[in-house]
């Protein structure tokens, strides 16, 4: 019996030795998913009531929209997106006008709530703080600060502030500000381009990609999503994708996408056959996790005047490496393609864009620097000599079309409005800059060059 009553007691110290030890030993716990900050409540305020009824009488496209949206089938009503923050500046203070009228029936002071104005980022964030945090570092966000830094059209004042809000702002979003009534200032509103600065402090629009009030996913998964802003002669991208197989498998099967596919979820193969720009830069696939970041799975700046690596790009460098960005890239591809394809594409890729910087922009760079240093051209301000035009659209228009073009597998862009252009535009350029240098003389400067009023001041805000 004292035997045994022993031998219990050494394996219940032995037990308790190796608990401690174990707790003593054991690792970190595995970083679970994180919880999404929010709760759905299957009831409606009567504030929030009067909202929808009032909006279903008032504004029937806005009710219409809502009540066929993910959010209207989670009871998320206008209150959880409107409502007034602390520290929000944009009352809406009209609003306030809705309530006590008599032929609105639900507009009773009892409903009377503040309602803020812009629906931003940060507002979006209390439900999707993730692809918030992935949309705050992306270029897509940032793009004022990146526009600024490069663009000689605001820095030199070349073209009118009214120019600029109907024209770049509306993609590039504008900084959001307060008039002397308390009112957002129309000179900044609307707008809901894809970089725009809040009075919150957040950066972007997220119905620049999930119009309102539907805010449809299946929408941002459409390349038409992006077409309103990659259009054009200084980035086609939507022009391109229309002629790359992508965007020809795209319209003969895009009625057999699942575009309604739960966010993450996405599949190359089960829901669509070839991907959307969305199924390239945003989407997930294999290993590669769904981002909002944009600026990821970039190995090339093909945007910039000189191609470089994204890490550096000086305006605005990645935070990571581009190899680690072109291996997601890749393995996006390979769920269609095999790895021998893939890799020959990116060396004609890679080809192309070591042409362009070597062939066309160094040199082409390097003539505009003398023309500079010689006094022949006048760096005061840009684009009113031929000459900085020229350089402008060789990299802006021609350049960017070449390596896009040569990017997105379309033909007809890499060379007949890319590479093809190019040569004519350089060797335009080159001609008359080396008649400048052999004659001595200064170039026309455009005296009268028309609206350019634009205030070249960088905006405070962005550049605190």
């Amino acid at each position: 019996m004292n035997r045994l009553k022993v031998y219990f007691s050494l394996v219940s110290l032995t037990t308790a030795l190796m608990w401690t030890g174990f707790v003593a030993i054991a690792p970190a716990q595995p970083n679970y998913a994180k919880v999404k900050e929010y709760r759905i409540e299957r009831s409606v305020p009567p504030e929030a009531q009067a909202c929808i009824e009032c909006h279903r009488e008032t504004t029937p496209g806005i009710f219409a929209d809502w009540a066929k949206s993910r959010h209207a089938n989670a009871n998320i009503t206008c209150l959880d997106c409107h409502l007034v923050q602390p520290g929000d500046q944009d009352i809406a203070q009209d609003h306030v006008k809705y309530y006590g009228r008599s032929d609105l029936p639900w507009g009773e002071d009892k409903y009377k709530m503040d309602i803020a104005s812009i629906v931003t980022p940060k507002d979006c964030s209390r439900c999707h703080p993730d692809e918030a945090m992935q949309y705050s570092k992306s270029k897509h966000a940032n793009t004022i600060e990146i526009m600024w830094k490069i663009d000689p059209w605001l820095n030199d004042g070349m073209n009118s502030d009214n120019e600029r809000k109907t024209g770049c702002f509306n993609c590039h979003g504008t900084v959001i500000e307060i008039d002397d009534n308390g009112k957002i200032d129309p000179a900044t509103w609307p707008n809901a381009g894809v970089g725009r600065l809040n009075l919150d402090g957040s950066k972007g629009s997220c119905t620049s990609c999930h119009t309102r009030h539907r805010f449809s996913l299946a929408e941002a998964r459409r390349p038409e999503a992006c077409d309103q802003c990659h259009l054009g002669p200084d980035h086609p991208q939507i022009e391109i994708y229309e002629e790359s197989k992508h965007g020809t498998i795209y319209h003969a099967y895009q009625d057999e996408y699942n575009f309604d596919a739960a966010g993450g979820t996405w599949t190359p193969g089960l829901d669509y056959r070839a991907p959307t720009c969305a199924g390239c830069h945003m989407s997930g696939s294999g290993e590669v996790l769904t981002t909002h970041d944009v600026t990821e799975r970039l190995s090339w700046e093909t945007q910039a005047p000189l191609t470089v690596r994204p890490q550096d790009f000086k305006p605005f460098p990645a935070a990571t490496d581009w190899q680690t960005e072109r291996d997601k890239m890749k393995n996006v591809c390979s769920a269609c393609h095999g790895d021998s394809w893939i890799n020959d594409f990116y060396d004609g890729f890679d080809r192309a864009v070591e042409e362009y910087n070597e062939v066309y922009y160094k040199p082409a760079k390097a003539k505009l620097d003398v023309l500079y240093e010689k006094g022949l051209l006048d760096k005061t301000k840009f684009f009113d000599e031929q000459l900085e035009l020229d350089f402008y659209e060789l990299w802006h228009h021609e350049g960017r079309r070449a390596r896009m073009g040569a990017m997105m597998m379309a033909p007809d862009y890499a060379w007949w409005h890319g590479f093809y252009e190019c040569k004519f535009q350089f060797t335009n350029f080159m001609k008359e800059a080396d008649h400048l240098i052999e004659t001595n003389e200064k170039a026309h400067i455009a005296r009268e060059f028309p609206n350019a009023t634009g205030d070249p001041t960088k905006p405070e805000k962005i550049f605190k």
